[in-house]
């Protein structure tokens, strides 16, 4: 958890710069630290115990899923001190008292019909065994409708992972992120997790193939995509990425400085 992103955090943002003029209160920026490596940047709400965004460097990959990995958590959050910089899987027991004030806990999302575990890293957008496990982590993690989760939202996402294996020769530089919408997910009658109303995501990816058939070209150096996070009417919009600033502007707490990149 850091105030000022380290350099070595910074690698993940496009020329080392976190998105700018999102006005959000009680918000920390995550270095997400696996396995004793940083693996991408999450800017998350402790007040409404999601991300407002994650940001990452896309890997090539074939898309395939990381099976057995178990949820973690962030114990840099605690108010106690802990002699860990890195994710941890959820202990067993009452242990979550000491740290559900600061994030989400397995908890919150027990006994949610409406909303299922979305992460805004996906593992298939990385490679890496261990790239792909750091993304379980519950400070990834926001509530999304059962379709957008299982269809919509992981379709756009094979969509992007598949773009960039094929015409990104670069790094690619991705933010994915949400809007809020007050509306809350309740846990022993306490507000516990914000639902966000819209998903959006944003990639930058300066060396490109020029070649690429014009059906992708015109979507590089970037291209961005937004969704409504509802079981109903949330067909994916690819725009530019100018548009999804428009966009965000009007629907969400950005200011006039608003910059993904």
């Amino acid at each position: 958890v850091e105030k000022e992103l380290s350099p070595e955090c910074r690698e993940f943002l496009y020329m080392g710069t976190p998105p700018t003029g999102l006005e959000h209160h009680s918000v920390k920026y995550i270095c997400q630290f696996y396995n004793k490596k940083p693996r991408y940047v999450t800017l998350y709400s402790t007040e409404d115990h999601i991300p407002i965004y994650s940001a990452y460097t896309f890997k090539r990959s074939d898309g395939e899923k990381c099976v057995d990995v178990p949820w973690m958590y962030e114990p840099q959050q605690l108010s106690t001190s802990f002699d860990t910089s890195e994710m941890q899987p959820f202990p067993r027991g009452y242990m979550h008292m000491n740290f559900e004030d600061a994030q989400a806990i397995l908890d919150d999302y027990a006994n949610t019909i409406l909303y299922e575990r979305g992460t805004l890293n996906p593992d298939e957008h990385q490679n890496e065994p261990d790239d792909k496990a750091s993304t379980y982590t519950l400070t990834n993690v926001v509530p999304m409708a059962p379709d957008v989760n299982n269809r919509v939202w992981n379709e756009q996402e094979h969509v992007i992972r598949k773009r960039l294996n094929n015409y990104c020769h670069g790094k690619a530089h991705i933010v994915t992120g949400i809007t809020t919408s007050g509306k809350m997910i309740r846990r022993e009658n306490m507000n516990r997790i914000a639902v966000p109303t819209y998903l959006w995501s944003a990639y930058c990816c300066v060396d490109y193939d020029h070649n690429a058939p014009f059906t992708e070209r015109y979507k590089f150096p970037s291209f961005a995509h937004y969704g409504l996070n509802e079981d109903e009417n949330n067909e994916v919009v690819e725009i530019p990425v100018t548009k999804l600033k428009e966009f965000l502007t009007r629907t969400t707490f950005v200011n006039q400085n608003f910059q993904i990149f």
